[in-house]
């Protein structure tokens, strides 16, 4: 039962964060698309207000990746946690799953209001950036949290 508990738990880092990233990668990227159907020479400086969002969905799959090691599923024999070892990697996996989703979603709104603003002031797009950025520190906060109880579960 522990093993199953430890795999769920790298699955929601994985899933969640993941789909936070696709929504938020999706709010900016209607805002650009209508912007570059106007001015197509924007691209350059509208992609990374679009692709920021998508960091979150990176932080679920190392979360993830951090799991599947400790669990020794890339190995030849898979390390078998017991139910509460297995429960605590679950909730391990929780600070950065759930960080990933809101703050992704969140991060892709403040991404769409600055290709609003980056449409009309190119010049000062990136300050834009610095305010995506400044929601990315909690999804940075969720990984690091999700590193260090990972750190404390010895199986």
């Amino acid at each position: 039962m522990g093993l199953t508990y430890g795999i769920l738990g790298a699955a929601m880092a994985a899933l969640f964060a993941g789909i936070g990233s696709a929504i938020g990668i999706g709010y900016a990227a209607r805002v650009a698309n209508g912007v570059l159907a106007e001015d197509p020479d924007k691209f350059g400086s509208l992609f990374i207000l679009v692709v920021l969002p998508g960091t979150q969905g990176f932080y679920g799959f190392l979360g993830a990746f951090l799991i599947i090691l400790q669990l020794g599923l890339l190995g030849d024999t898979p390390k078998i946690p017991t139910t509460w070892q297995g429960l605590q990697i679950l909730f391990a996996a929780l600070p950065v799953a759930f960080t990933g989703l809101l703050s992704a979603i969140h991060q892709g709104k403040v991404c769409a209001s600055g290709v609003e603003m980056a449409a009309k002031r190119p010049q000062d797009s990136t300050k834009a950036v610095i305010y995506g950025a400044m929601v990315e520190t909690y999804a940075v906060l969720g990984l690091l949290v999700t590193i260090f109880l990972l750190q404390g579960i010895k199986l």
